[in-house]
């Protein structure tokens, strides 16, 4: 379907303000476009054919009428710019929420080649082009139209061959309008792009402030920042030219030659006897092509929005275009715990395999660690468990369900995750463990806090749980961000519960406080840990060493130390590490 389709389907939605206002507008034209004839007929029967004297009766009406007039034309106005506003803007409002919504149902897989700053200037920046369309564009579209139609009826009420000659400027008009877009298209999508990539590599300059700054990249920033900005410069700049030419050399010479036309009809017409033209006709017509090229300039002039406007609705289209998951809301029972890995192979890319052949159990209440060197799956594993991605081949079952016969969302409904680097909301701390769920309560979330140690996290603070966060939670320190993190998947009660490295950032005491909670919270459910610190998992029931994808070692801690495999050696080596730290 079209991106105009498209459009227009957005605007249906709300058609009964955008007719309102249309209704409105066609009043206000008709009335304005009274005037001239009004003027024509005071002039032709009124003044120019008063022999006896001028009666001032009914010209006082006609000036009354006249006056009415531009009363109702100022009053309709008014009304329909409030309702074509109001239209336009529910469009938009709708647009961006669909959007976004659309952002929440892709898969954790799109965003994985495209930065934020691009997510974002869909949201944002395209959709705001979008709305000038709907708000400016259209509106002037609309506005000029209905004027053209009115002033050419009016036109040939007066001399349809005079009008039949102003009529040349329809297909002049359309024919610039679609040499115009021609070129504009391609300026527009390649200015677009370059906004889009500055958004990003504004948003990630941000983010990594602190390693420019520590490394000195600014320098280098600076010129690749540059290097983007100076091509957008350059297009913008061919734009500019276009929409000079447009908006106006164009309507100047179009004016001079209906003008240049206009004097050689009647100038002709009446030197010859052929055609005698009153006063009145006189002025009407130089009223009404006076009052045509307003609409025609308001036209051209809105060439370069409009163009902006379709370039930015196919980028908008094509995010929603994207195939993704609607949200559910469907429920499932609390897990008992149980999941399998049968025979399972995952590939981010293509047949690039970094899982291979993976089986194993874990029953309710066990806790299975994972454990392995960088690259060799372990993140993977959840990633699949959490249905971020699906496997490749093979299945995960949870209480012999197939995970990939249920709603994503309702997968993960009972699991909870604990991530080496915690990400906090801009809110408060109690708003980060709740997440704006009723059924965690205040009380829950405080109950929660205290479990993993939340003192740690309220003591130093002057607001407690309702201490403002902001965005990331850059104000607190890695150990009390992990805290509340570990706070919000424990008000949740996971049955399935998932630490990402979820020590590893944090200092000594802190872990041996979380250590104690976790030997408490584990009870019940299934757990599973993704460790660096070896030392954290010696009490897991099982544990895994992954090596590029696959299962090579898998026992309790005693039994891995028994075999010289690797879990040996990572163990031995990581041992002395700590012994070297304790002596120096």
């Amino acid at each position: 379907m079209g991106t105009g389709k498209r459009l227009t389907q957005y605007a249906l939605q709300f058609k009964s303000v955008i007719i309102w206002g249309l209704v409105f507008l066609s009043v206000a034209v008709a009335a304005d476009l009274a005037a001239p004839l009004i003027a024509m007929e005071i002039i032709d029967e009124h003044i120019a054919t008063a022999t006896g004297g001028i009666e001032f009766g009914p010209i006082a009406q006609l000036l009354a009428l006249f006056f009415g007039l531009s009363i109702v034309t100022a009053v309709f106005r008014y009304l329909q710019y409030i309702l074509l506003q109001k239209g336009a803007n529910r469009i938009i409002r709708k647009m961006r929420t669909d959007v976004f919504e659309q952002v929440q149902r892709l898969p954790i897989s799109y965003f994985d080649n495209l930065p934020a700053g691009k997510v974002v200037a869909r949201i944002t920046n395209d959709t705001e082009a979008i709305r000038e369309l709907f708000v400016t564009v259209l509106s002037q579209f609309a506005t000029s139209f209905m004027y053209m139609t009115g002033i050419y009826v009016a036109l040939f009420y007066l001399d349809w061959r005079m009008a039949a000659i102003a009529f040349v400027l329809v297909p002049i008009l359309y024919g610039w309008m679609l040499i115009y877009r021609k070129y504009a298209s391609n300026f527009n999508h390649i200015v677009r792009e370059k906004v889009s990539e500055m958004n990003a590599m504004i948003n990630e300059s941000i983010q990594g402030m602190s390693i420019i700054q520590a490394f000195r990249r600014e320098k280098q920033m600076k010129e690749e920042f540059e290097e983007i900005n100076q091509k957008h410069f350059k297009f913008q700049q061919k734009l500019l030219v276009l929409e000079a030419a447009a908006s106006h050399n164009m309507v100047g010479v179009l004016r001079s030659m209906i003008f240049v036309l206009f004097i050689w009809y009647f100038g002709g017409g009446s030197m010859s006897g052929n055609t005698i033209v009153t006063v009145g006709v006189l002025y009407a017509f130089v009223d009404y092509i006076i009052r045509l090229f307003n609409p025609i300039s308001g036209i051209v002039n809105q060439f370069s929005r409009l163009e902006q406007a379709l370039v930015a609705s196919e980028r908008v289209f094509h995010l929603l275009d994207r195939p993704g998951e609607p949200v559910s809301d469907e429920r499932v029972e609390r897990y008992r715990g149980n999941v399998r890995f049968e025979k399972v192979w995952f590939a981010y890319k293509d047949e690039e395999y970094v899982l291979k052949d993976l089986s194993f159990e874990a029953k309710q209440g066990e806790t299975v660690a994972l454990v392995g060197h960088t690259g060799s799956g372990k993140s993977s594993i959840m990633n699949l468990l959490f249905r971020f991605y699906d496997a490749s081949k093979g299945q995960i079952l949870i209480d012999g369900v197939n995970v990939n016969d249920l709603p994503r969302q309702a997968v993960r409904e009972h699991m909870g995750i604990v991530l080496q680097d915690p990400y906090l909301f801009t809110g408060t701390i109690e708003s980060n463990i709740s997440l704006g769920d009723e059924r965690v309560s205040r009380e829950k979330a405080e109950a929660a806090l205290a479990a993993v140690g939340g003192e740690r996290v309220t003591k130093h603070l002057p607001k407690g749980i309702d201490e403002p966060v902001v965005e990331k939670g850059s104000t607190l320190s890695s150990g009390q961000r992990q805290l509340v993190s570990f706070a919000r998947a424990l008000a949740f009660d996971p049955a399935i519960l998932i630490l990402d490295e979820a020590t590893s950032n944090i200092d000594t005491e802190t872990e041996e406080i979380i250590q104690h909670a976790m030997d408490v919270l584990k009870k019940g459910r299934t757990t599973f840990i993704i460790a660096h610190r070896l030392s954290t998992i010696k009490n897991a029931d099982r544990i895994l060493v992954l090596d590029r994808g696959e299962i090579a070692e898998s026992g309790t801690h005693d039994e891995l130390m028994e075999h010289d495999g690797i879990y040996r050696q990572m163990y031995r080596i990581q041992s002395g590490m700590t012994s070297t730290q304790n002596v120096g």
